[in-house]
């Protein structure tokens, strides 16, 4: 299941690449289910990142590793890929995009995801989508123009 979510930002496309960081990342954590950051080696390939998802009832572990990373002048990207991921979730591949736009930038949340099932594929759709439409007034405010 493919899952896209654009978000136009005031700052250029190198000061938003600048601000993808652990308190950036920190700060996009949604409500539910409540997230600790265990590890965040930072946004270049061969980085991980580790956290734990708290569903109140349980825990589950997730662990992602940046498999590439890539800059221009008009651009900048990186792809990370679930290598331990909560057991309803086979497969999760997020490509991040930060492209220069007329006016700032625009970041681009391109997730690829398999539960194994597609009616559970379907059934997380809307849910996976609320976490990543939580994102869009955290970018749009710590990326606001000064």
């Amino acid at each position: 299941m493919k899952l896209k979510i654009s978000t136009a930002v005031e700052q250029s496309h190198d000061k938003v690449w600048d601000g993808f960081n652990e308190k950036l990342f920190v700060k996009l954590s949604p409500p539910f289910p409540k997230v600790s950051l265990k590890k965040f080696d930072g946004c270049k390939t061969g980085d991980t990142v580790a956290l734990t998802l708290n569903f109140i009832l349980f825990k589950q572990q997730w662990v992602s590793k940046i498999i590439s990373d890539e800059a221009s002048e008009s651009h900048f990207e990186f792809v990370d890929v679930g290598v331990n991921l909560p057991f309803f979730i086979k497969k999760w591949k997020h490509r991040h995009r930060i492209e220069q736009a007329n006016i700032g930038s625009v970041i681009i949340d391109d997730i690829e995801y398999s539960t194994g099932l597609k009616a559970t594929d379907i059934f997380l759709y809307p849910l996976f989508a609320l976490q990543f439409l939580y994102r869009k007034p955290v970018y749009k405010r710590v990326f606001k123009k000064a």
